[in-house]
């Protein structure tokens, strides 16, 4: 026997099983990039939904079709908590979220959530394109979210079939539905309100059949799901501005090279753009349409207040969560 050749071949053959590893780990790699999937609350032809299928177009053309993108519109994927549990387990690659249910889990979302906090829509674009959007971002990326962009949502105001409302006492007594968050609970009891957080889907028929009084949503929100047909209120008293975010496992985002991931964040970036500006003309739409149906609209002279009836939520927030205080005055204090 040639000894040379004997042990080249056992060489060869002991390699076989490592080179079919490494090829089969590469081969999974390139497919776990190539098909992606990204959830979505809103239906299609939203700004939301524009946006992150504009995202999926610059992905794909600028990886060269390397990493395909599909949205699924309209929450076929599940509900928002269990489509952010999938995206921390990389079950889900995308996801656009409101930062508001994810306050429960990660406390750094929590401070948007918190009612005046931001005293401008262009004053939140500010603060999250800069040092408040990183320190959030971090502290998402610790919990397995990679935000990408941060998107527009408006400022949520409140309606209900009852009246209009003018002054905090006007809430008095009303059962307002809510997030699933403590922050919004305690914004309604502030007020003297019956806070019920519900899950967004069950709104419609809880306003129908009285369970619930009213809820609180940005106009897009309040016209798309028609709960201005079983709630003609609406009061501007714009209480909330909550940024949403088109966010990535963390997961997912760790399989990809450097290269692909300056594209995604540049893709975000791109699409969070675009998704200001169709947000802005939808918002202007959403008011006229609803107004043309019947709905009674009705702006706040003075909205100090609703700001002062907050003062107790900041106070239990910021005792619970005293690492968040310098981020809070931050906020507070800005231009």
């Amino acid at each position: 026997m040639n000894f040379t050749t004997n042990q080249t071949v056992k060489k060869v053959a002991g390699a076989l099983p490592v080179l079919a590893l490494t090829a089969a780990a590469l081969v999974a790699g390139t497919a776990q990039a190539a098909d992606m999937r990204a959830w979505n609350i809103h239906p299609a032809g939203y700004p939301n939904s524009d946006a992150i299928d504009q995202f999926a177009a610059e992905v794909e053309e600028k990886t060269d079709g390397e990493i395909t993108v599909k949205a699924y519109h309209g929450g076929v994927l599940g509900s928002q908590p269990d489509a952010i549990e999938q995206i921390r387990l990389g079950a889900i690659d995308f996801g656009q979220f409101s930062l508001g249910p994810m306050g429960q889990s990660i406390p750094e979302t929590n401070v948007v959530s918190l009612p005046f906090i931001f005293k401008s829509i262009p004053q939140m674009y500010e603060l999250m394109d800069g040092e408040v959007g990183e320190a959030i971002g971090a502290g998402m990326e610790k919990k397995g979210i990679v935000p990408l962009g941060w998107y527009d949502a408006g400022a949520r105001s409140f309606y209900n079939s009852q009246k209009p409302i003018n002054t905090p006492a006007d809430v008095e007594g009303l059962k307002i539905r809510v997030m699933n968050n403590d922050l919004f609970v305690g914004m309604v009891e502030s007020m003297g309100g019956n806070a019920t957080p519900m899950a967004f889907a069950e709104v419609y028929q809880s306003l129908k059949t009285g369970v619930v009084d009213g809820a609180e949503n940005n106009p897009p929100s309040y016209e798309s799901v028609n709960h201005f047909e079983v709630a003609q209120f609406y009061s501007l008293t714009e209480h909330l501005i909550i940024p949403e975010c088109l966010c990535m496992s963390k997961v997912s985002w760790d399989k990809l090279s450097e290269e692909q991931q300056a594209i995604l964040k540049t893709a975000g970036k791109h699409s969070a753009e675009t998704q200001r500006e169709l947000w802005k003309a939808r918002e202007t739409s959403s008011l006229e349409n609803v107004q043309a149906a019947g709905v009674v609209v009705n702006t706040i002279a003075d909205k100090g207040p609703f700001q002062e009836a907050m003062e107790p939520v900041y106070e239990q927030f910021l005792e619970a969560n005293p690492d968040l205080v310098e981020l809070v005055d931050m906020m507070r204090s800005a231009d």
